[in-house]
């Protein structure tokens, strides 16, 4: 996973953006920001690894079927 992904000047932008936008809120508030978004991620991790699962077959309910 060590190969790195080339981004757009758009995604480019927004991580800029992004990073002003963190740099601008006080130490609790990025706290804050850091586990809400931590939190998104792992939903969305969940979210592809069972919308996979579907996909390929592979959860309980298709195979009962």
């Amino acid at each position: 996973m060590n190969q790195r992904t080339e981004l757009s000047l758009e995604q480019q932008f927004s991580i800029r953006s992004f990073a002003t936008q963190v740099q601008h809120m006080s130490h609790e508030q990025a706290q804050d920001f850091l586990v809400k978004l931590y939190e998104q991620m792992v939903v969305r991790e969940a979210t592809y690894q069972e919308m996979l699962k579907q996909q390929w077959g592979l959860d309980s309910d298709s195979t009962m079927a």
